[in-house]
């Protein structure tokens, strides 16, 4: 029974130190930090209305289309690494097919430039 006692005993050294360590990471910032937070620290940050309002008012669609559009061409962009990094694999008929998908994306944004989509006036 002991050597089982002792095979777990990093198991058990490693739940301690990670144990007492997020116990910490909780305790000293309550401790440390200072607890009145002044009326610019608990405002609205970037959303344009305040946060504790009517959630039913209606506020500007911009907000909408701004997010969807970092969206959609982020998510574009992710498909980007798979064949930069395969590119030696797929040669050049990859590098072309690339160059297709990139000029796709920037048909996408010349066309919502054009619509004034990203005009925020």
């Amino acid at each position: 029974m002991p050597d089982l006692l002792i095979e777990y005993l990093p198991v058990v050294m490693m739940f301690s130190i990670a144990l007492v360590l997020s116990l910490a990471f909780l305790v000293v910032p309550a401790v440390i930090a200072p607890s009145d937070p002044d009326a610019e620290k608990v405002s609205t940050y970037e959303c344009g209305f305040e946060a504790f309002d009517d959630s039913r008012m209606k506020f500007d669609v911009r907000f909408y289309l701004v997010a969807i559009l970092f969206i959609i061409f982020d998510i574009e962009v992710a498909f980007l690494f798979p064949i930069a990094v395969s590119l030696d694999i797929v040669g050049v008929y990859g590098w072309v097919i690339m160059m297709l998908f990139l000029l796709e994306l920037l048909a996408g944004l010349v066309y919502a430039w054009k619509i004034g989509a990203l005009d925020w006036e």
